[in-house]
């Protein structure tokens, strides 16, 4: 699949007038980068929102400094998708990441093209110091199979990155996925793939260690990438002082006085998730607040702070059983919508900015940033030029996301509202099934089609009248649900997904 830069822009909505964002004036400095993100941690889940009851005071401090984008959200809210989005910029039938990366015992999964390039790739060549930390999740399992826990089930998840498809990261401290974040396992830079070596630490703790250890030694320019497991499930597996700190300060609250999104009832599948794992969950975010002040702290005193770019943000977030489910991979705020936040010193004026951004922006925005040369293969906008105060950027049209696999999706408000009796349209692959939409500053859009012979199915919600998302609007404003069909297949043909033929 072959897209120009024509069909890239009509992905973000944009003309070709926009081109000139995709160049930044290089920086004789030559700027650092930071990128920390944990993993299934939802913007909700951070104090200056006001959303999730969560310490985050390094956070706080944080965005207070940086350019802030609240409603940035994950094209696609699962953990490998969005990390070849992030690395590559690429859409996902470009990168070849359409789903998780993991296998079974029939079938081999998708992984990251070794020969797609990726930001890491560009700096590596313009001679920065790059390293990788911690989660990694662009391999497939092949056999033999690892033997680790992640592994034993009829689905395996865990695999060794070999150094060719590192994708220009020459320090390497690594794993796939492997979800025990008391005792999580790792491979050293030269490490084989049968020599992975298991640490009694908490994970993200754990990096933080060797992220200071890296910015003590690197003489840059650098690009440090430390990628937290938590707190992604399981939720229990964080240490007890910070379980316990929680406690202290919200023990005796309420689990519905927790959140301002979706609260189930108690007696619901939903509402038990919920009421289970929300106190354990927001104690995981606090550790990962802490693990991230100690890595500033070291950025700090390693003399970089004022000329390193850094980064914060994460692949999805989690319902936690708002909207009765568990997890991710849906259009639901909670899901959708990620922390997304941009520091450099004197170059990037701090604000909390409402514009809508999304996934694909990440990666050119952070290569405009640093002055290097953008691949055609990205897909979204290089913002630089905007966070740096040169040019304008429009921040308003409403952004694509998606779930990619026969599966589809049941619309659990009162089951699928299809837009046609049934549909016999054969696609050509079973990935190009699954489901669409758009988020605009308002409404959530979303169309599903899980196999031929089923019916349409669509969701439309008023996020302003019903911030939970209670009320599917499809069928009772059709002429809005008419427009943003239109608006989405025309979306979708510019990029060359044949899911547009159903609509």
């Amino acid at each position: 699949m072959t897209l120009g830069r024509r069909e890239f822009m009509a992905l973000c909505g944009l003309s070709l007038g926009a081109a000139a964002l995709r160049a930044a004036k290089p920086d004789a400095k030559r700027p650092n980068l930071l990128l920390v993100f944990p993993d299934q941690m939802r913007a909700q889940a951070q104090g200056f929102m006001g959303m999730d009851r969560v310490r985050t005071p390094v956070l706080d401090a944080f965005a207070a400094q940086s350019r802030v984008f609240t409603q940035a959200i994950s094209n696609y809210p699962v953990c490998s998708p969005f990390r070849a989005i992030l690395m590559s910029g690429a859409l996902p039938k470009v990168s070849g990441v359409v789903g998780n990366c993991r296998s079974t015992e029939q079938w081999t999964g998708p992984e990251l093209r070794k020969d797609i390039r990726c930001w890491s790739d560009v700096l590596a060549d313009a001679g920065y110091d790059l390293c990788y930390i911690g989660k990694w999740h662009l391999d497939a399992p092949h056999r033999p199979w690892l033997n680790c826990a992640n592994n034993r089930g009829e689905t395996k998840w865990n695999e060794w990155c070999p150094p060719s498809r590192r994708h220009g990261f020459a320090k390497w401290y690594a794993y796939g996925t492997y979800d025990h974040h008391l005792r999580p396992l790792y491979w050293d830079t030269d490490a084989p793939r049968e020599a992975f070596r298991y640490v009694d630490a908490w994970g993200p703790e754990h990096e933080a260690g060797r992220a200071e250890a890296f910015l003590k030694e690197t003489r840059g320019p650098f690009a440090l990438v430390v990628s937290m497991n938590p707190p992604h499930t399981p939720y229990d597996a964080v240490p007890a002082r910070f379980r316990e700190s929680y406690r202290e300060a919200f023990g005796a609250t309420p689990a519905e006085n927790l959140t301002a999104g979706d609260v189930p009832p108690p007696e619901t599948h939903g509402g038990r998730f919920y009421r289970s794992n929300i106190r354990d969950y927001l104690s995981a975010v606090e550790g990962v607040d802490a693990a991230f002040g100690r890595i500033l702290k070291a950025l700090r005193e390693s003399g970089h702070e004022d000329d390193t770019v850094v980064v914060f943000c994460s692949d999805h977030g989690s319902c936690l059983g708002a909207h009765g489910l568990e997890a991710k991979n849906n259009f639901y705020e909670e899901s959708v919508r990620i922390p997304c936040m941009i520091r450099w010193p004197g170059k990037i004026a701090p604000a909390m900015d409402g514009g809508l951004t999304d996934a694909f922006d990440l990666a050119p925005t952070l290569l405009g940033l640093l002055g290097q040369p953008i691949p055609e293969t990205m897909a979204g906008r290089n913002l630089a030029p905007y966070l740096l105060g040169e040019a304008p950027a429009d921040l308003t049209e409403a952004r694509l996301y998606m779930r990619m696999g026969g599966d589809g999706w049941d619309f659990p408000d009162g089951g699928q509202l299809p837009l046609e009796a049934r549909c016999d349209t054969v696609l050509p692959a079973s990935e190009d099934y699954g489901w669409r939409g758009l988020r605009d500053a308002r409404y959530t859009f979303a169309v599903s089609y899980p196999k031929p012979g089923q019916p349409i199915g669509a969701v439309l919600h008023d996020r302003r009248t019903d911030p939970k998302q209670q009320t599917n609007l499809a069928a009772k404003r059709p002429e809005l649900t008419a427009a943003f069909r239109a608006a989405l297949k025309k979306r979708l043909e510019a990029i060359g997904d044949p899911f547009a033929g159903i609509l």
